[in-house]
């Protein structure tokens, strides 16, 4: 069975968003220096969306609130990532006044707008993610 991977395309508004959050890979050298969703592995005994919320705490230092599920190919909600792993994605806003900082596995954060939200090098397995978020939320991504 693969691996559970969660990950958070975090935006400024769950109702009428504006801008996306991308975080940038600072390792392994093979992934450093493109662009992904802040999340991570979901630990044994956690529910998937106690991981996000976790991995959303350790890597940016921020609470989120969790919108939908981002829908995936065929009719689940499961990303494939590669041959090990699957991924579940939520949309999510920071709690009021968070500013998220780069603590674990980023060397940069950067808000994209909408329009411009494939204006990064995204990892493969995120990049069709991007546009399902986009066609969500009826904002342009490219």
């Amino acid at each position: 069975m693969p691996l559970l991977v969660v990950g958070a395309a975090i935006l400024d508004d769950l109702a009428a968003p504006t801008r996306l959050l991308a975080a940038r890979r600072s390792a392994p050298s093979s992934l450093a220096g493109m662009w992904e969703f802040p999340g991570g592995k979901v630990e044994p005994g956690e529910s998937p969306v106690e991981g996000i919320v976790r991995e959303i705490r350790e890597e940016l230092g921020v609470e989120v609130t969790l919108g939908s599920l981002v829908p995936g190919p065929g009719d689940g909600a499961v990303w494939p990532v590669h041959r090990d792993h699957t991924m579940i994605v939520w949309t999510a806003v920071m709690e009021p006044g968070s500013q998220p900082q780069m603590l674990e596995d980023h060397d940069e954060l950067r808000w994209l707008p909408a329009g411009e939200w494939h204006s990064v090098p995204w990892l493969p397995a995120d990049r069709p993610i991007v546009d399902a978020v986009a066609a969500q939320l009826g904002v342009p991504a490219q």
